[in-house]
């Protein structure tokens, strides 16, 4: 393995889709509930409600060799999960539209599901890169809510895009179309919550 495909590896594993959500949920949190227990409240419901389940069934799929990897580079091996993810993503809107969530996690949960509803429809045909959607959905966040020093996330981007092509998983077309569609998704959801 060369040094530049043990980079590739490295940012892959990293920024992956599970710690990129990971870490928007606690940033979330943290910016929009009351204090630090309202905040680590939120951050557990809504990890309960997203990240953890579908991790679990995924290192569960693969233990059994039903999946051939954490990252699923196998587009038809994709299907049950666009399916678990979006049913998980309805329930979560629901629950944290019940539950009077901070405005800031119902815009990024419903973000969330109409950008599943989008990739699963394009999964169908296309293998699109859930690394960098996940990043450029992150980055199109984060600059949403912290302005111009949020904006520095988007350099994020650049080293996703360039490991997922460097490793052979994704071609330039399915990473850029993947960091336009989420951009463009969650900056729509933000604007129809007036955020």
């Amino acid at each position: 393995m060369t040094t530049r495909e043990r980079l590739a590896g490295l940012i892959s594993n990293v920024l992956n889709p599970f710690v990129v959500s990971t870490g928007v949920i606690i940033l979330l949190a943290l910016e929009s509930a009351a204090g630090t227990a309202d905040a680590l409240k939120w951050v557990a419901i809504s990890l309960v409600l997203s990240v953890l389940p579908v991790f679990s069934v995924v290192f569960y799929l693969v233990r059994r060799k039903k999946l051939d990897g954490i990252f699923i580079s196998q587009r038809q091996q994709r299907t049950r999960l666009y399916l678990l993810a979006g049913a998980l993503a309805v329930f979560g809107c629901l629950v944290l539209y019940y539950l009077a969530a901070p405005e800031l996690l119902q815009a990024t949960f419903t973000a969330g599901l109409a950008s599943i509803a989008v990739f699963a429809v394009i999964n169908l045909y296309w293998k699109i890169s859930l690394h960098t959607s996940f990043m450029a959905g992150a980055a199109s966040i984060i600059t949403i809510v912290y302005g111009f020093p949020g904006a520095l996330t988007i350099l994020l981007l650049l080293p996703v895009a360039w490991a997922r092509t460097q490793m052979k998983l994704h071609s330039l077309a399915q990473v850029v179309v993947a960091a336009v569609l989420a951009a463009a998704i969650v900056t729509a959801v933000f604007r129809g919550f007036g955020l």
